[in-house]
């Protein structure tokens, strides 16, 4: 299962990618070739870089692949090693928990009531933030997964 969700996910990530480079040419054309810039590039670019940010962040935490300090861990007995990954798992669960999914939740809620709307492309800003709330759930997903594989 963990691999299937790695696997879309880093190619949702690789779409979203693709997606805002094309766009960035494109405000880059319309700008300096036609002499128009075009109005919703510079939204749009905006979104897919928070989207590709957030989501990019779950990638690398279900693959483990986030910046930390291991020196402590490193001169630790395997059993300590053990004991210090599962509190850090922990703490993490609960900053994703509390944080992009409690809290994300609560933001997509509230722009969803006031029906905000973005200024160029008119969608729902509570589109844009459903992304805290998602990578908040792959997040504590992919914790809970190494927490079972604790090895």
């Amino acid at each position: 299962m963990r691999k299937k969700i790695d696997k879309i996910l880093g190619n949702l990530l690789i779409v979203i990618m693709g997606v805002m480079v094309v766009n960035v040419i494109w405000q880059v054309f319309t700008r300096f070739v036609v002499g128009t810039p075009s109005s919703f590039t510079d939204e749009l670019a905006r979104y897919l870089m928070i989207w590709l940010g957030i989501l990019g962040a779950a990638y690398v935490s279900g693959r483990n692949m986030h910046v930390a300090i291991d020196v402590l861990p490193q001169k630790a007995s395997n059993k300590t090693q053990k004991h210090l990954k599962l509190v850090v798992y922990v703490l993490i669960i609960l900053f994703a928990l509390f944080a992009m999914v409690i809290g994300g939740c609560r933001l997509v809620y509230i722009t969803y009531v006031l029906d905000q709307q973005s200024p160029a492309l008119q969608i729902p800003l509570a589109f844009v933030y459903l992304a805290i709330p998602v990578s908040g759930l792959l997040i504590i997903y992919y914790k809970i997964s190494d927490i079972i594989n604790i090895e």
